[in-house]
């Protein structure tokens, strides 16, 4: 049994991004995580890829030899994959079967695939019947979206699409969320937004939002559109920001929930102190999300910085040789660790 995820989500949602920051990530928890390019069109790659698309086929060849535009052609790529799959497959075997690695999948960011398109679904069932692997969808959605009532509910119904038609354990992320501040004061907490509570409230701020003859018209459609994601009752979402480490340890975790990860398969990964640790509930930090990003994002921003600066000359300290022939170099750094440990040393 392997472990992955499928990272999915619109154009400019943070996806390679976010491949990138979990792939140091699990290199700090000592996972062993490789990273595969779903993306023919995607050249230039911010992270080590160990398989790529783009080996297989590109958007270039395909849009000059087609006579195809972006999107036409990047749905041909994919089905083209889908009927010469084996080779793919062949590779992502040797990483799952002789290195034992945990797989992200860097997925393109056309939402056609993932709520209507079939292809990545056919390739991801193929990969789980064959290679008996279990996978978690991972949804990036950039928080601009927050902002607008209309937008916030169109991309609800986004994801519930894509929940339904990928099948599969999905875990919703509103991702930058260290930007959502900026973009301005919101109506409601984070919590309403990310528990999608009753969409209800939203629907005067969706009038004010629309207030000519055809805005109107949409506002109509939108209160559909939420009464449709509210009687379904399947989307929620985390949030996310890369930089920030209990950020990504509670993504993580979730998502080491979702595709069973976290229950007992460390010898995939490698990485038995967190598996033990998750097991124990030893590491979720819980705190408010309107706290920690809006009310007082500044001073959680501090004790972060702080923290990272502990860390870093802790690093420092360790790296550092010691001339245990110079008494005072000795002394020096004895007292330091007494200092740490808040204790006195017996000799």
């Amino acid at each position: 049994m392997s472990f992955a995820q499928i990272v999915i989500g619109p154009p400019g949602s943070g996806k390679s991004t976010y491949c990138n920051g979990t792939s140091q990530f699990f290199n700090a928890i000592g996972r062993h995580g490789q990273i595969v390019n779903m993306d023919p069109a995607n050249d230039h790659l911010p992270y080590p890829c160990s398989v790529d698309i783009r080996d297989f086929i590109t958007l270039e060849e395909i849009m000059q030899e087609q006579q195809l535009g972006p999107n036409g052609g990047l749905m041909y790529a994919m089905e083209s994959l889908d009927k010469s799959i084996d080779l793919f497959v062949l590779q992502i075997k040797s990483l799952v079967l002789e290195e034992k690695a945990y797989l992200v999948f860097d997925c393109p960011g056309q939402v056609e695939l993932f709520t209507h398109h079939s292809s990545l679904f056919k390739i991801f069932k193929k990969l789980e019947k064959e290679l008996d692997m279990r996978f978690c969808v991972v949804n990036l959605i950039d928080c601009y979206y927050l902002t607008s009532p209309s937008q916030y509910i169109s991309i609800l119904l986004l994801a519930l699409r894509s929940m339904l038609m990928m099948d599969l354990p999905q875990i919703n992320v509103f991702s930058k969320i260290d930007m959502i501040k900026s973009y301005g004061e919101l109506p409601f907490n984070l919590d309403f937004y990310t528990e999608v509570q009753d969409l209800d409230y939203l629907l005067p701020y969706v009038e004010k939002e629309s207030s000519s003859v055809m805005g109107k018209r949409y506002a109509r459609l939108t209160e559909t559109i939420s009464e449709m994601v509210t009687d379904f009752n399947l989307v929620s979402f985390e949030v996310l920001a890369v930089d920030d480490k209990e950020s990504m340890i509670n993504l993580q975790l979730s998502i080491d929930k979702a595709n069973g990860y976290i229950f007992g398969a460390s010898e995939v990964g490698g990485d038995t102190v967190w598996a033990e640790a998750t097991r124990d509930q030893g590491l979720r930090e819980n705190y408010s999300i309107q706290e920690r990003w809006i009310d007082n994002k500044e001073e959680y921003d501090k004790l972060e910085q702080k923290r990272r600066e502990e860390q870093q000359k802790d690093q420092q300290m360790q790296e550092k040789e010691i001339d245990v022939d110079n008494e005072d170099e000795w002394d020096r750094a004895l007292k330091d660790w007494e200092e740490k440990q808040g204790t006195d040393y017996v000799r």
